[in-house]
């Protein structure tokens, strides 16, 4: 047909054309551009921006130089920092945020910060906020607790001796109030395992209302040894267990050298340490309550050693 004759002629001749190459057109249009530059580079690259982002947040909040962090463990907040201060923690100094408000909490916390000649750090808002995010603007750096051994524990004390040793407690308080109670009733002081078992914080410093500078405190590994030691040298070991037979005004040893071992708030005494002890006792209570507080069975206990050797 000539319609479809015409056609072929004109793919034909289209095809003859000169359509190889571009000349080095494109070529020259690209010189001088430079490679591609990378995707955060781009300003409307989702790269970019962030990058931009994580610029801005980093200029909001800068970071603090490792050597610039308290070292240690911190309190934060007005009404803990001024806690521990009254009760005169040992620490090693006092951060505060520049243009802080200024309340009788702070107050009263610079003062006794000078008064105890605890150096005073003013920092960056952001500083502050990046070590503790609650911390209301101060916070104060803790000195490293210094534990004793439980050999300096044994020279220490004076016969009969009275050593108290903690099986698993794990609340801080709980602790602390311990420390204090052994403190009380003439104890060479308290000794505790190193793992699973609290340790002393500024909650256990606070606590112990003092006494923990006073009262030796030792950690050790393993207390089934420690407790065979503490039989080599002459003392009788009392464990205090809620489920004992053997209430503790019918304990007649309580006027020889002892250690009194006290369980976890949870658990008691561990099995292997309940037949290590030559002697397990209970305190009675109402059957409407389910067990004592380990501080407060500490304390009782105590009270009743105390009151045997008072009457000898």
């Amino acid at each position: 047909m000539a319609g479809n004759s015409s056609r072929k002629g004109a793919i034909r001749q289209s095809k003859k054309g000169p359509s190889a190459g571009t000349g080095g057109n494109n070529k020259r249009r690209l010189e001088g551009k430079g490679p591609t530059p990378k995707a955060e580079d781009r300003p409307y690259h989702a790269a970019a921006k962030r990058k931009k982002a994580a610029e801005k947040k980093e200029t909001r909040s800068p970071r603090i130089p490792k050597g610039d962090r308290p070292r240690g463990e911190i309190v934060a907040g007005r009404n803990a920092v001024l806690e521990a201060l009254r009760e005169n923690v040992p620490s090693t100094e006092l951060l505060v945020a520049r243009s802080i408000d200024v309340d009788d909490r702070v107050a009263e916390s610079l003062k006794l910060a000078l008064h105890h000649g605890l150096p005073i750090r003013e920092a960056h808002r952001a500083e502050v906020e990046g070590i503790s995010p609650n911390s209301q603007g101060i916070i104060l750096a803790i000195k490293p607790f210094q534990y004793s051994s439980f050999e300096e524990i044994l020279e220490r004390a004076k016969y009969p001796s009275l050593i108290v040793a903690l099986d698993g407690v794990t609340d801080p308080r709980n602790l602390g109030a311990i420390i204090r109670s052994a403190a009380a009733f003439g104890a060479a002081g308290v000794i505790m395992t190193e793992r699973r078992a609290a340790t002393m914080t500024a909650s256990a410093w606070k606590a112990s209302s003092g006494a923990a500078a006073r009262l030796p405190i030792a950690q050790i590994t393993n207390l089934a040894r420690t407790i065979d030691v503490a039989k080599k040298a002459g003392m009788f070991v009392v464990g205090l267990d809620g489920e004992s037979e053997d209430i503790i005004s019918t304990m007649k040893v309580a006027t020889e050298p002892l250690m009194i071992i006290v369980g976890s708030e949870g658990k008691g005494l561990a099995r292997l340490t309940k037949e290590k002890c030559d002697l397990v006792v209970s305190i009675p209570i109402s059957t409407t309550t389910e067990s004592l507080n380990a501080s407060v069975a500490t304390s009782i206990a105590l009270f009743h050693v105390d009151q045997q050797r008072r009457a000898q």
